[in-house]
């Protein structure tokens, strides 16, 4: 049984244009881990990568229910990648948790089912 979905969606060039203005941007969205990863990018896959996990924490703070905010910031929740490259929600929870994040010219996009435990 499903107890949340959401999803959100994120133009690359607003992404851009907020880690070049601000320079603590990238600090208040990434958790440490995320930012050893982005840091190994260049470029446009820079930008794909920061776009790609501020919609999925979006989205899974959607699909809990509570949004971005007093009880879930986006640091509280970190994105890694499985040995195949699949993107997996590793907190603050991940059993039940399914995410897909998909990029396009112009946007970032991410999706999250969570699933009720039985």
């Amino acid at each position: 049984m499903i107890s949340g979905i959401g999803i959100d969606i994120v133009e690359l060039s607003r992404i851009e244009e907020l880690s070049a203005r601000q320079s603590k941007f990238v600090d208040r969205i990434l958790t440490p881990r995320e930012k050893d990863k982005y840091h190994t990018y260049h470029g446009k896959r820079k930008t794909e990568y920061l776009a790609g996990r501020f919609a999925a924490k979006e989205a899974f703070s959607k699909a809990v229910g509570t949004g971005i905010g007093e009880s879930l910031s986006f640091l509280d929740i970190e994105i890694q990648s499985n040995e195949k490259g699949q993107p997996m929600i590793i907190k603050p929870f991940s059993q039940g948790v399914y995410l897909s994040i998909s990029h396009s010219k112009e946007y970032a996009v991410a999706q999250v089912v969570i699933e009720k435990n039985k």
